[in-house]
C-alpha cells in the first residue's frame, strides 16, 4: 500500500513538474499578443506590425506571471494574458545573450517591475514615467536593468499616422495637439529587435 502511495504521489509530481515546463517561457521572456479590436486596430496600422500588446514574465511560485500595462499596470497569469488577445495565442522574444540575465539582474528587473503595478495606463504615449503603455513598461526595465534598448525608440511622427483610423485616435488623444517628436517604442519595434530572437515556447494555452 506504501509502495502504491509513492508511485501515485511520483506520478503527480512528475505531471505538475510537466506542465509547468509546458510553455517553455523563462524569467524576462518578452511576450507579444495581437488584437485587432479598437486601439490595436490603429496600432497595427501606424507601426505596420500586427503585434498590439507585449509583457514580461517573471516565475512565482513555479508559475509564469506576466507583467504588463493595461489599466492599470498589473501582473497576470498566462492565461489571463492570453485573454486579452484576439486569437487566443502568444509569441515571444528572448535576448540573445542569455548570459546577462543573472539572478541578481531578474531580481532587479522584477523589482522595476512591481515598482509600476497600479499605475495608470498611459492612453497619450507620454515617456514621463508618471502613467505607462505596454512596450514603453518593459522597455524601460531592460533599460534600466541592463542598460540594453529592446527596439529602437522613434518619434510619434516616423510612424504611419496617415489612415483615418489612426487620425480619429490621435485627435481624440491630442485635441489636435498631437506630439510628433514624443519619442515612443512600439510592441513590433521590440519584436523585430536584434537583441532578440523566438525560442521554442507553446504558443496556446
Amino acid at each position: 500500500m506504501r509502495t502504491l502511495l509513492l508511485h501515485c504521489m511520483f506520478l503527480l509530481c512528475s505531471s505538475f513538474t510537466f506542465a509547468q515546463d509546458l510553455t517553455g517561457l523563462k524569467d524576462g521572456d518578452i511576450v507579444f499578443i495581437v488584437n485587432s479590436q479598437g486601439q490595436g486596430r490603429a496600432i497595427q496600422l501606424a507601426t505596420h506590425s500586427k503585434y498590439t500588446h507585449v509583457g514580461i514574465v517573471f516565475f512565482e511560485n513555479g508559475k509564469p506571471m506576466v507583467y504588463h500595462a493595461v489599466e492599470p499596470v498589473m501582473k497576470s497569469t498566462l492565461a489571463e494574458f492570453i485573454s486579452f488577445s484576439g486569437d487566443g495565442r502568444y509569441e515571444m522574444r528572448r535576448l540573445k545573450d542569455r548570459s546577462v540575465l543573472t539572478d541578481s539582474v531578474i531580481r532587479v528587473m522584477k523589482k522595476l517591475a512591481t515598482k509600476e503595478l497600479d499605475k495608470h495606463y498611459d492612453l497619450e504615449f507620454n515617456w514621463s514615467d508618471e502613467e505607462m503603455y505596454c512596450s514603453e513598461y518593459v522597455w524601460k526595465i531592460y533599460k534600466r536593468a541592463l542598460n540594453i534598448e529592446v527596439g529602437q525608440l522613434k518619434p510619434l511622427g516616423s510612424f504611419d499616422l496617415s489612415h483615418p483610423l489612426v487620425k480619429e485616435m490621435l485627435e481624440e488623444r491630442y485635441d489636435g495637439k498631437i506630439p510628433l517628436n514624443e519619442k515612443m517604442i512600439s510592441p513590433g519595434d521590440m519584436f523585430e529587435s536584434e537583441l532578440v530572437e523566438g525560442a521554442k515556447a507553446k504558443t496556446e494555452f
